[in-house]
């Protein structure tokens, strides 16, 4: 897995976010965590899952990348929300690439 450089982190995750790292890295389930993706297919901007689809299989044995974790959907969608606005504020639209290679980190 790979981490974005400038990885975002939700407000009630910042108090816990080293252990929330800690457990992402060794494929331990903790409730209530969701990290934020690019997206699997070509019809969303971003991804959410919760911390326990890291466990299974696919995601076991592909590379893929966060960019952003939280504590509780309500705080993954807005931390999405804010990653969608911060892309369309430097880019002018909606392509991750684009944005990520203006931030100086391709994921």
């Amino acid at each position: 897995m790979f981490w974005y450089r400038h990885l975002y982190v939700g407000e009630k995750a910042k108090k816990h976010r080293a252990s929330i790292i800690q457990s992402i890295r060794e494929k331990t389930y903790r409730p209530g965590i969701y990290v934020i993706t690019p997206p699997s297919n070509g019809n969303n901007i971003l991804d959410i899952y919760p911390g326990y689809m890291l466990l299974l299989g696919q995601f076991r044995e592909k590379e893929f990348s966060i960019l952003g974790i939280a504590l509780g959907y309500q705080e993954a969608l807005r931390l999405a929300g804010t990653i969608a606005g911060d892309m369309y504020r430097l880019t002018g639209g909606f392509c991750l690439d684009e944005f990520l290679a203006e931030r100086g980190n391709r994921v």
